[in-house]
């Protein structure tokens, strides 16, 4: 007799990218930042006082709160912040979602949505996107719960703001926009979460991209009160250490660097959509800090994945019937994009 709940034991567990770890190693395949955070992220933990790590953080991440809260124009009794943007959609399915209802998402998209939903033991429902992946309006009883991705992974696409508050306007349950990577893009909902009459959106963002804070584990969402609040009632009693609070705090004070470093970011992606249509490739315009792209035929991307793979040139590929035929590839720093175009034009001479 098993002694796993029968859903978990059904379940399959999301899988993260490759974390290679190899000399002289060209890692695209996590949308991580290939430059570095602020150096008052480094001022932060220099000045902090390991003696302190004795007690215990501050339970409701005062001082973080209030940087955002600055940050974006709202309350700090508007702000929740997780482990990590994960926790957030953890907690959020816990909150928002019954035993047995439905999480909504587009189809392709962060397959973490159908693990969580999954583990609360609802069930995931997921919409087709349009077939040049831009964002369909979901039907106002699609599901309990919705997560928009925005813009969306793995393709690289805005949607509206528009489009997503008309959306929440009819929905009778909890929006989620998963923001996390807003700050690559043109435009983004975090004015919907704050604007007056708003009861059912949420916004959720994250260090991990804009702010090269990756391996920190740190995400926030902001949104009305009550739905803030049902979050802090379910997490666990000290979820955000005192490092992480005081690392995030000091980066979250610096916007002149992160945007700085989204600008770089945004040249070489501009720079990198460029070479690639010029060999051929169909490139979708990206509002991220990755391109979703398919080789010209007959190349085929699974085998480029793997060759450029055992060159030690890591991108992400993604089997299936939408997006086998492409590949997710980070935009790095200009050396490493120049090794990924050297290597590309010598597997596909």
């Amino acid at each position: 007799m098993s002694r796993i709940c029968k859903h978990v034991e059904a379940l399959a567990g999301y899988v993260p990218g490759e974390q290679p770890h190899f000399p002289g190693m060209v890692k695209l395949n996590t949308n991580e930042n290939p430059y570095p955070p602020s150096p008052k992220v480094g001022e932060a933990l220099a000045a902090f006082d390991w003696k302190t790590l004795r007690l215990y953080p501050d339970p409701v991440f005062m001082r973080v709160r209030e940087v955002i809260a600055r940050n974006v124009g709202c309350r700090p009794a508007q702000v929740f912040v997780g482990n990590g943007s994960d926790e957030i959609l953890a907690l959020f399915t816990r909150a928002f979602v019954e035993v047995g209802g439905t999480v909504g998402y587009f189809d392709p998209t962060y397959s973490l949505y159908s693990v969580l939903a999954a583990i609360r033991d609802a069930r995931g429902k997921a919409l087709p996107l349009n077939d040049d992946f831009t964002c369909p309006m979901p039907p106002k009883d699609f599901s309990d719960v919705f997560v928009w991705t925005n813009p969306n992974a793995p393709t690289s696409l805005l949607a509206a703001p528009e489009q997503i508050a008309a959306f929440a306007r009819d929905y009778p349950g909890v929006v989620l926009v998963d923001e996390a990577y807003a700050d690559f893009a043109s435009a983004n909902c975090m004015a919907l979460a704050t604007a007056p009459g708003n009861e059912n959106l949420l916004v959720m963002r994250t260090l991990s991209k804009s702010f090269s804070l990756a391996g920190l584990r740190f995400g926030y969402c902001v949104g009305p009160e009550p739905l803030i609040d049902a979050l802090y009632k379910i997490k666990d009693s000290y979820n955000m250490d005192a490092l992480a609070q005081v690392v995030g705090a000091a980066a979250l004070e610096d916007l002149p660097h992160m945007h700085a470093s989204v600008a770089k970011v945004r040249a070489t992606r501009a720079r990198l959509t460029a070479a690639l249509e010029a060999r051929g490739w169909e490139v979708l315009p990206s509002e991220t800090n990755f391109l979703f792209a398919k080789p010209p035929a007959p190349a085929k991307a699974a085998d480029l994945f793997a060759a450029l793979r055992d060159r030690h040139i890591f991108l992400r590929y993604f089997p299936g019937p939408r997006t086998g035929a492409w590949v997710r590839i980070t935009v790095g720093s200009d050396p490493e994009v120049d090794t990924l175009l050297s290597a590309l034009d010598t597997l596909l001479a």
